[in-house]
């Protein structure tokens, strides 16, 4: 296939494109810095900016939208709008131009997150579990609600609801890795909050899965089928790293420091993946601490 992707030089994307080239995929890609893009990404055969979308898109069997500013970081309300708007206004640009087109893709695989439903306690959430109401629960819900508008277009939408992202170099481990290599970590307020959180390969494999199962479409839960407590996670990965994880972070402390983003690490999300169960899909890690100890190169 000829795959546009956005977000590609992101720590998901540069993987997508590593796995889809070495497929026999001719990758094209939009980018606010092509020429830093091409650079980061040879498996790149061109590269646009977001002023030549209707010509990155010419001749092209799919799109893959991971473009997105991350959502690490103290939430500002200039952070905050830039969550929103290169999630909502980038997909809405995207359709637009989708809609433009005489010959369109098949398929758009479009990034969302289990951000979309809320802070939710034990309750299981499958693709047919309701929203949530806080920030990130309302950006998901309008970031979904512009992809689904190429549904219109006769084009097969997979929204890819992606939980907590593991791996190597980067995502969310990185940031909690040199606190728990000094054997400084521990659990996160009380630690009964779910994590649920999904090897990279397995959201890069799930994506290949996508560009050909023409049954796929939808809300999709891209998450491991094992979601643990972060007090769990944070054994497991004390465990892995053979030093001490029992040094508790008050809730109040975390919010001191990381302001409104404390509430999503405080936030219990229990995703399951459903769909992607029910079509056969195979966990390369199904298991916490074999994609822990396979991200960290620990026997």
């Amino acid at each position: 296939m000829k795959i546009l992707i956005t977000g590609a030089t992101g720590f998901l994307g540069r993987r997508v494109c590593d796995v889809l080239s070495q497929a026999g995929h001719t990758l094209v890609a939009l980018s606010r810095d092509p020429q830093r893009a091409k650079q980061l990404v040879p498996q790149l055969t061109e590269v646009f900016g977001w002023d030549a979308l209707a010509q990155a898109l010419q001749g092209c069997d799919a799109v893959v939208h991971l473009a997105g500013e991350t959502v690490v970081g103290r939430w500002t309300d200039a952070k905050k709008k830039a969550i929103r708007d290169s999630r909502v206004l980038s997909t809405r640009e995207l359709v637009n131009a989708l809609a433009q087109l005489s010959i369109r893709p098949k398929v758009l695989i479009s990034a969302s997150a289990i951000g979309y439903y809320g802070n939710r306690g034990e309750e299981p959430l499958t693709e047919d579990s309701s929203p949530g109401s806080d920030f990130l629960a309302q950006v998901c819900q309008d970031w979904e609600s512009e992809a689904a508008r190429a549904e219109s277009l006769g084009i097969r939408v997979v929204r890819l609801r992606i939980g907590l992202l593991l791996g190597p170099g980067g995502g969310a481990l990185q940031a909690i890795l040199p606190l728990f290599k000094l054997g400084l970590g521990g659990p996160l307020g009380l630690g009964n909050q779910f994590w649920s959180w999904v090897h990279r390969d397995d959201v890069v494999g799930a994506i290949a899965f996508a560009l050909e199962r023409d049954e796929l479409r939808g809300p999709v839960n891209m998450t491991a089928p094992n979601p643990v407590r972060q007090r769990e996670f944070a054994q497991v990965l004390g465990r892995v790293l053979r030093r001490p994880a029992v040094l508790l972070t008050p809730a109040f402390a975390l919010k001191i420091v990381l302001g409104e983003f404390a509430s999503e690490l405080l936030s219990s999300k229990r995703v399951l993946p459903q769909r992607l169960h029910q079509l056969g899909y195979r966990f390369r890690f199904a298991e916490l601490e074999p994609a822990l100890r396979e991200i960290l190169r620990v026997p």
